[in-house]
């Protein structure tokens, strides 16, 4: 990870364009008003500062179908693509009527007949007909979450690259895994190596814990030190160049018993169904119907969600089974999957690991050693 700020590669951005313009027009959108930072990302392409936490909904980016021009909030050029030249830039303002200045002033926009947001608040439903005089609002958010879920072949790049970081976070994490050690220092230990690759926004910071022998999702009730017999998991995440990358694996620590190996196959023989069931035409009801294949209860939360700038959809989860069922996996898409398994006295495996849909079937994208071949330290 490079430690200047940098648009986004070309053939990146062409590519997530071609696939918003895609939907504008099965949508019938003339133009995109944009505010979530995810949505305003796969747009623009270019990174933006000072925008961590939650905040009401901003006219951020507005994109428009007819000519391809993109307008950006953003006070400098650095990071912003060489296609959106510096006049297509504005600058926050604490009176609203300026941002509905700004609206008006692009090509288009009074005869705009369709503009889809992606949210909206009760000031900006007042504001933004006053931009676009002759346009009805409607939900893009639709639009976006099409086009996003569907990842492009320079997506899986950056997802590549993203899931590297996490990756070597994982093994800082791994390597220091020994008796008597403190999943703070564990956690420390990961978000070090994250930061080292370049990453200093981690995905989760709760990155390890030693796994509850006595109840299923549940971390032990202890002080934190890493014991003999312990099943510790190890989770790392990052927010790399925009694109989230998840990868989890659990460790033995000691000798491992027979009853340990039983449940490191039982683990083994879940993630072979679950990887097996995330194929085109499937529907996402499929990665439930998984656990219930192997004979495992299923997990209180979801078993799969789709990975790209943030999260993206679907979001597999034993509580919206109606919702999985209808839902239809697609090539292109890239899913973060959970296995888990637990026993009474023994504690839990827990692993995560992105799979894309492929065309000839799916592809595990973690290139981090397996839970089998990490078993016990």
């Amino acid at each position: 990870m490079g430690t200047e700020i940098e648009a986004d590669g070309l053939a990146l951005r062409a590519s997530r364009r071609e696939r918003a313009i895609a939907q504008m027009e099965a949508h019938d959108l003339d133009a995109l008003v944009l505010g979530r930072q995810a949505n305003v990302r796969y747009i623009s392409g270019a990174p933006q500062l000072w925008v961590v936490g939650t905040r009401p909904f901003g006219p951020i980016c507005t994109f428009v179908r007819a000519t391809g021009e993109i307008h950006l909030n953003s006070t400098w050029d650095e990071g912003i693509p060489e296609e959106i030249p510096h006049e297509n830039l504005y600058g926050f303002a604490w009176n609203p009527m300026t941002l509905v200045g700004v609206l008006q002033s692009i090509k288009g926009a009074d005869s705009a007949w369709r503009i889809g947001t992606d949210a909206l608040t009760p000031t900006f439903a007042k504001l933004l007909p006053m931009a676009f005089p002759n346009a009805e609002l409607v939900d893009g958010e639709q639009a976006m979450r099409a086009a996003r879920r569907v990842k492009t072949p320079e997506e899986i790049v950056a997802l590549r690259r993203a899931l590297a970081v996490a990756e070597e976070g994982l093994a800082k994490g791994i390597a220091e895994l020994v008796q008597g050690t403190t999943e703070k220092r564990l956690a420390g230990a990961i978000l070090e190596a994250e930061a080292a690759g370049g990453v200093s926004t981690p995905a989760t910071q709760d990155a390890a814990w030693v796994t509850s022998k006595d109840h299923p999702w549940r971390r032990a009730e202890v002080d934190g030190r890493v014991s003999e017999g312990d099943l510790v998991a190890l989770s790392a995440g990052v927010l790399a160049d925009g694109y989230v990358a998840e990868v989890a694996r659990t460790v033995y620590v000691g000798e491992p018993t027979d009853a340990v190996r039983s449940l490191y196959r039982r683990r083994d023989d879940l993630w072979d169904r679950l990887v097996d069931a995330c194929r085109a035409g499937e529907p996402t009801s499929a990665l439930l119907d998984a656990y219930e294949q192997a004979g495992e209860p299923l997990p209180a939360m979801p078993v799969a969600h789709g990975l790209g700038l943030g999260f993206d959809p679907p979001v597999v989860s034993p509580n919206l089974r109606a919702t999985a069922e209808a839902d239809i996996l697609e090539e292109g898409m890239v899913l973060a999957v959970t296995a888990y398994v637990w026993e009474q006295g023994v504690g839990a495996v827990f692993t995560r690991d992105a799979v894309v849909v492929g065309a000839d079937g799916p592809e595990v994208l973690t290139q981090a050693p397996t839970d089998s071949e990490v078993a016990h330290v």
